[in-house]
């Protein structure tokens, strides 16, 4: 492609890239105040701890009941049932995202564990591919699509790197004009004015200060190896067990059962795996991050067996919203359970390729899953580590259902 053809792109995607940061951010704060005063100031009002048992169990179940009443009244039902979504999204109705923000804003301030990602990429999408459609209607509608997704991912990793992969993995399987750059020049430039305008907002992502690892030995290599393809198989066990507990929430039919069911089931884990397995899981894993050897490895299994179950119930049971930060908690869990276990792991290693086996058995997403892990630790050396870490681990998961379902209630192979 020439220059010229290019060009006239650029402006689109600084303006798709910033408003989609700027939803982002948004959402992302307006969860965060009214989280505070439902776990924080509403607590401390009546008297009761915060995060006791009781306060957990009636929070998540109240969530359910909200987040059911907006799906069940708001129009367009807060769109598609969430386990049938995925990062590519295809344009909704206007008239759907009102609900679908306020389900997500609820969700993410009430505790269930699920991120941003999905419904925020949805919206920044409809939005996209509705304004280029009114204001530059000889433009390809999937030209949108692409800008919206690529800007929201940038957003959400606070860096174009990420949105990069996931669009190059994307391009992979299609017939595309013009060499790889060619097509990554608008999609890289709306995520790097996604990533720019969060990160000058203020809105910090993967920053988990942990110590670098040094030069590698063979044991690392050994741990890596063995951690990565562990963590596969656990997060495979919760893929499996996906499709069958969606479809016992199914069962309940109506929202304002289903969700508020969950809501208790979540309520009743939370009680179970303690205050860290809440919520979408990026802040929780700074937490044990800053403290890697504070928490006894039974501890550690037990928040990422719960955190992985708490991660099929709220993705089952109707509540809006993505599968990868809590898959990023549990693997992160997961890594330090090995570190625990065996003190001679680097918590930094353990906790990366934990995130990595994790992340490729729940997204399916290689490129993604492993720019992660690696963003996780600053540190050279570990990258080598994991890419050699995933080659297990993908033969382990390759080919088998995905965390995502067809309308149907199949799993997607």
């Amino acid at each position: 492609m020439r220059a010229r053809t290019l060009l006239p792109l650029f402006l689109p995607a600084v303006v798709v890239g910033a408003v989609s940061s700027l939803l982002f951010v948004g959402v992302s704060e307006l969860a965060e105040q009214l989280k505070n005063v439902l776990w924080t100031t509403l607590p401390d009002a009546l008297g009761i701890g915060g995060y006791s048992s009781l306060w957990m169990i009636v929070m998540l179940t109240a969530t359910g009941v909200l987040v059911g009443l907006v799906v069940w009244k708001a129009p367009g039902h807060a769109g598609p049932d969430p386990a049938t979504l995925g990062l590519q999204a295809s344009p909704m109705a206007l008239v759907i995202l009102p609900g679908l923000l306020v389900a997500t804003a609820l969700m993410l301030a009430g505790g269930p564990s699920l991120g941003p990602e999905n419904p925020i990429i949805a919206v920044n999408v409809a939005l996209a591919f509705w304004a280029g459609r009114r204001f530059a209607p000889a433009a390809p509608g999937e030209v949108w699509v692409t800008l919206a997704e690529a800007a929201t991912i940038g957003a959400l990793f606070g860096t174009p790197v990420a949105a990069a992969l996931v669009i190059s993995e994307a391009l992979a399987g299609r017939q595309v004009k013009g060499m790889l750059w060619d097509n990554l020049f608008a999609p890289l430039t709306a995520a790097s004015v996604g990533s720019m305008t969060t990160a000058l907002i203020g809105h910090s992502s993967f920053d988990l200060d942990l110590p670098p690892l040094g030069d590698p030995g063979w044991a690392d290599v050994l741990s890596a190896l063995v951690i990565a393809s562990a963590a596969a198989v656990l997060g495979m066990a919760a893929v499996y067990a996906f499709p069958f507990v969606h479809k016992v929430f199914s069962h309940l039919r109506h929202p304002m059962v289903a969700l508020p069911v969950g809501g208790l089931v979540l309520g009743l884990l939370g009680c179970l795996g303690g205050s860290l397995t809440l919520f979408k899981g990026l802040d929780q894993v700074a937490e044990l991050a800053r403290n890697p050897d504070g928490y006894s490895a039974g501890r550690l299994a037990l928040m990422t067996v719960v955190k992985l179950a708490a991660l099929v119930i709220a993705a089952s049971c109707g509540f809006r919203g993505g599968r990868i930060f809590p898959a990023v908690f549990a693997g992160a869990a997961f890594g330090l359970c090995a570190h625990a276990l065996v003190p001679s792991v680097p918590a930094s290693l353990g906790l990366a390729a934990g995130v990595l086996g994790t992340l490729l058995a729940i997204t399916r997403q290689g490129w993604v899953s492993l720019f992660t892990a690696a963003v996780l630790v600053s540190s050279p050396s570990i990258i080598a580590l994991l890419c050699i870490a995933s080659l297990p681990a993908w033969l382990l998961v390759t080919g088998r259902p995905q965390m995502q379902l067809r309308e149907d209630g199949t799993a997607i192979r």
